[in-house]
């Protein structure tokens, strides 16, 4: 079928770095609280929760794209708002433990970040730090994953906003495929 369409490709997601690394801080926050929270702690279940709110916004909104920018981008920003959650709950974690809390340019952050920019990378690039470390370490990994992952976010926030404003809704996109058909009648 030759004809134009207007509902366009949607969908996609796994191949988007901010949900790769979404998935890669649920799979690391999941072990976290396995292995540093207390059983019954109401944190865990909040903080397991927040990174998957993350990640499962980010595959939903990616899904309804198709036939709402609107419900994509609203999506996208409460997977944006999910993990900035869970990354207070890893400062508070540091904190209240009176652990350091890594500098950007520390030498630990930079290792985390040149991990991450490893070709597709997986909770299997991180397995070995964060099944082996501390959990002062193993929070500071996270909150790696969470700045790089919320600036994903945020960069992909405004281009969805760009190409709204540019290409418009579904609707928009409806009246000028009816349109172009006119035309061609």
């Amino acid at each position: 079928m030759n004809e134009p369409g207007f509902i366009p490709h949607h969908g996609g997601y796994q191949s988007l770095a901010s949900y790769q690394k979404a998935e890669i801080i649920y799979d690391l926050t999941f072990r976290f609280c396995q292995r540093f929270l207390n059983r019954g702690d109401r944190t865990i279940d909040q903080m397991v929760q927040a990174a998957r709110s993350g990640k499962q916004n980010i595959a939903e909104g990616s899904k309804a794209s198709g036939t709402s920018k609107e419900m994509e981008i609203k999506l996208t920003n409460v997977a944006r708002a999910s993990l900035e959650e869970l990354l207070i709950d890893y400062r508070d974690f540091l904190r209240v433990r009176d652990h350091i809390i890594w500098t950007k340019d520390s030498k630990e952050a930079r290792y985390v970040r040149r991990l991450a920019d490893q070709p597709n990378p997986t909770y299997e690039t991180y397995r070995e730090l964060c099944e082996t470390r501390p959990a002062e370490v193993v929070a500071n990994i996270a909150l790696c994953l969470i700045y790089q992952t919320n600036y994903l976010l945020d960069q992909q926030i405004r281009r969805l906003e760009k190409d709204f404003i540019q290409e418009g809704g579904l609707r928009e996109r409806m009246t000028r495929v009816r349109l172009q058909q006119r035309k061609k009648a």
